[in-house]
């Protein structure tokens, strides 16, 4: 949602010449190893800086780009915990590794390497695919306590594989949405930059799978990051295999050669797998009377603490999509501006440079003195604007991981709608089968030695309502879990949403705060020493 446009050639853009910029050198910070400003440095070299003299010039240019106190604040002791959310990509970086005494799990994806899928394919060479090495560090007790490390090699594919896994096994969880597969982006984008976006997506979705207090001591999840070699995790049965299946049981089904019963292992899983197309439709028949049969269900949601919540998600997500949206624009704005600053001072560099080679008066030289500082300080405010933009969407874009996040507050809420129309559709069926034997015991009763056809079906029929019985109570059981997964799960998703929200205001605000006291450092700099020239022309 949030992306900034890459402004690394901006300098050569704004300097048409080294000659046109070469009065306007601004002393940088010395770069981590990241690429970007180390906040360590900043703190030591402004530090520095109080102590030095200020008649200097690069010494008021340092003092001008290095942060002021509020800044001190957002670089020190609220961003240091996060290295601008960004990390090697080549080699994972083990030097911030949480402290022993509580238990974590992190895990680091680099070095994709391009391999060749191996199939009995006639065209040379075949089809291409890359994997992605994945560093685990952790002290849980689960993957083998302190000190364990483990690396394996993973497709996109096992990651596919994952997510499925644990949608299955863990219904009414709020779970991390995986990365989508992208395959426009693929063959629109360089392939080098669609594999480093996909490389950093993957890491992402992996923590916050480290991170969520279930899901983090799975057994899939375990197998995932330790067994090195093929995933030993079923692969997921393409929609269309399943429905397949389901098309060839379904006659046998109706002319009754299979079971047309749900059975009690399959009722505790929704029905959408699709391998039992007799089940879909009698839960799309049951789903059609529950909105315009005008009969109420044998089994409702009389959750109404649960309704409220699911109704305040709905309108969250409503404002929060609509919060997003506004900082874009502030983003987009920010850079807009950044730009603009910088071209104007370009414009003023011609013109200092037009002004000093046909100098013939002294009121040229001033003017050209004046407007040499005008360019400056609309450089530096050039380049604050583009570490401002850095900030602005490093924290506001914790609006748009919340969209993914309510994507799976809502993906749990239909593990719910799901199970409980399970009950209702076996609740009617029960029924029915009740109905049908009664018929069939009257029916029966009248015929002196009774009906021995009649007497089958009915034993038949019984037999077929103790497995529903059974199948209603395994699916009871499993609505009745999912209910309190979708309870603690939301409990949870507040409490982060509290810290993780706070955490975002703090940064944007700091960082704001931060910057336009350095913007204003800088003007108001340009207008002390504009007023010395005007009296030194009086």
């Amino acid at each position: 949602m949030m992306k900034q446009e890459n402004h690394g050639d901006d300098g050569a853009n704004l300097h048409a010449s080294q000659d046109d910029m070469e009065s306007l050198v601004l002393d940088e910070p010395p770069p981590s190893s990241n690429g970007q400003s180390s906040p360590s440095a900043s703190a030591s070299v402004e530090r520095h800086s109080t102590t030095a003299t200020t008649s200097s010039t690069s010494q008021n240019f340092n003092s001008i780009l290095e942060p002021p106190s509020y800044a001190d604040a957002v670089f020190t002791s609220f961003d240091s915990s996060s290295s601008n959310g960004q990390e090697n990509p080549k080699q994972p970086s083990y030097q911030s590794d949480p402290p022993t005494r509580s238990e974590f799990l992190k895990i680091w994806v680099s070095d994709p390497e391009k391999e060749l899928e191996l199939t009995n394919s006639l065209v040379p060479g075949g089809t291409s695919y890359y994997t992605y090495l994945i560093t685990t560090r952790t002290n849980m007790p689960e993957y083998g306590g302190p000190g364990s490390e483990f690396t394996v090699r993973r497709r996109f594919k096992d990651v596919v594989t994952l997510s499925d896994r644990l949608s299955e096994s863990y219904r009414g969880f709020v779970i991390p949405i995986r990365p989508d597969k992208s395959v426009v982006e693929s063959q629109v984008m360089q392939i080098e930059q669609f594999v480093e976006q996909r490389r950093a997506a993957l890491s992402k979705y992996l923590n916050k799978l480290a991170v969520h207090p279930t899901l983090k001591k799975s057994e899939e999840l375990r197998l995932f990051l330790v067994v090195r070699g093929k995933l030993p995790l079923a692969k997921s049965v393409d929609m269309a295999s399943r429905m397949l299946d389901g098309a060839v049981r379904l006659p046998r089904q109706l002319t009754g050669e299979a079971a047309a019963v749900t059975d009690v292992n399959e009722a505790a899983q929704p029905a959408k797998g699709g391998r039992d197309l007799l089940r879909i439709f009698r839960e799309l028949r049951q789903s059609v009377v529950n909105d315009w049969g005008g009969v109420k269900p044998m089994v409702v949601e009389e959750d109404k603490e649960f309704m409220e919540r699911k109704e305040k998600v709905a309108e969250f997500e409503q404002q929060l999509s609509n919060l997003s949206q506004q900082a874009e624009s502030l983003v987009k704005a920010q850079q807009d501006m950044g730009e603009t600053m910088g071209e104007l001072g370009l414009a003023f560099v011609k013109l200092t440079k037009l002004e000093t080679e046909g100098a013939m008066f002294q009121s040229q030289t001033i003017r050209a003195t004046d407007m040499k500082n005008v360019a400056t300080a609309a450089v530096k405010a050039s380049r604050l604007y583009r570490e401002l933009n850095a900030q602005t969407v490093k924290h506001l874009d914790k609006l748009h991981e919340y969209l993914g996040v309510i994507l799976a507050v809502n993906s749990a809420f239909s593990d719910r709608s799901s199970a409980l129309l399970t009950v209702q559709t076996l609740s009617s069926e029960l029924v029915s089968l009740q109905s049908r034997i009664e018929k069939l015991e009257a029916a029966a009763s009248k015929i002196f030695g009774g009906d021995r056809s009649r007497m089958r079906k009915i034993e038949e029929l019984k037999e077929t309502l103790k497995v529903s019985e059974d199948a209603k109570a395994c699916a009871v059981r499993e609505y009745e879990r999912i209910k309190e997964n979708n309870r603690s799960e939301l409990e949870r998703v507040d409490r982060e949403r509290h810290e993780d929200f706070m955490g975002m205001l703090k940064g944007f605000v700091l960082n704001q705060a931060g910057y336009a006291e350095k913007m204003a450092n800088a003007w108001e700099k340009l207008a002390e020493e504009t007023s010395a020239y005007e009296r030194d022309g009086n």
